[in-house]
């Protein structure tokens, strides 16, 4: 019994940093319908501006802070820079253009921060809730990384259910010219989307780096199952994204514990088959409404 709980709350901890993953691929989605393949490397080298602040004496939360700073400065420059002067032409192009980046993000944080693992802090304790005589698979920084991920998604529905940024920011990634003809000033839209999403992209990243070792590479373990987390509830919806990665965290938890850890990634392929056999856009997807 100890076991299947240990499991599962092993398993929900993890299903939370897929999701906070795939809540930045979600956001870019919404303000872009860009699919960012270079969110896993800018939050990379975000978590090692926070390392930086960390190791010269500022304290964790003044480097956390300068992480999610520098990811809505690095995702807006790289919106501007990058990705804009491809706009207009065939939409692979921002694509490629986030593929290019991935490699090119690497390779810098290498040079700049070294190639070596690095310890990084967590701001809570990484030792387990003791309950009675039992020490439970659950603790302090496992609870932190919960509460942020659903009050980020909490704020991205209300982003863009309720407020007019959010919707300035819908219509302009799913008709540009029909946007500008409404007043909506669509390049400022992209770049806020941008930004945004690269911040939540930060914090996954300080959420998977806690009490764990950072290296250029760290988060390509992780970006392959924010992915199918982020597909798994739909591209469109957080709360969607949030319910894929707790569905793909559980599952691969159960299937290491009781199965084999060498078949977690054949177990994602299989859960990844299955939902979009069954629900091609989606667990979460909006049916098209067809006209009569």
């Amino acid at each position: 019994m100890q076991q299947l709980l240990n499991t599962a709350l092993t398993g929900l901890t993890l299903g939370m940093v897929y999701a906070a993953f795939a809540l930045a691929l979600v956001l870019i989605w919404r303000s872009t319908r860009i699919v960012n393949f270079a969110q896993a490397p800018m939050a990379m080298a975000t978590t090692f501006v926070a390392l930086v602040v960390i190791d010269a004496g500022y304290g964790y939360w003044l480097g956390f802070a300068a992480a999610l700073l520098s990811g809505l400065v690095l995702g807006a420059v790289l919106e501007r820079l990058v990705i804009r002067p491809a706009e207009g032409g065939p939409e692979i192009n921002a694509v490629i253009l986030t593929l290019g980046l991935f490699i090119v993000l690497h390779g810098v944080a290498a040079v700049v921060f070294g190639n070596r693992y690095r310890s990084f802090p967590a701001p809570f304790g990484l030792r387990g809730f003791e309950v009675g005589a039992t020490t439970i698979a659950l603790n302090g920084f496992g609870v932190f990384t919960i509460v942020s991920v659903l009050v980020v998604m909490g704020a991205l529905v209300a982003l863009f259910r309720f407020t007019d940024v959010g919707l300035r920011m819908r219509a302009a990634a799913l008709d540009q010219e029909v946007a500008r003809l409404l007043g909506v000033r669509v390049g400022h839209m992209l770049t806020l989307g941008w930004a945004l999403a690269a911040l939540v992209g930060s914090l996954a990243g300080l959420l998977i780096a806690g009490g764990s070792l950072v290296h250029p590479s760290y988060m390509d373990s992780v970006v392959v199952f924010g992915f199918v987390a982020a597909v798994l509830g739909g591209l469109d919806s957080p709360l969607g994204s949030v319910i894929g990665g707790l569905v793909l965290g559980v599952s691969l938890s159960f299937v290491s514990g009781y199965v084999g850890s060498q078949l977690v990634p054949l177990a994602a392929l299989a859960i990844l088959m299955l939902v979009l056999t069954l629900r091609p856009g989606g667990l979460f997807a909006h049916a098209p409404e067809r006209r009569v």
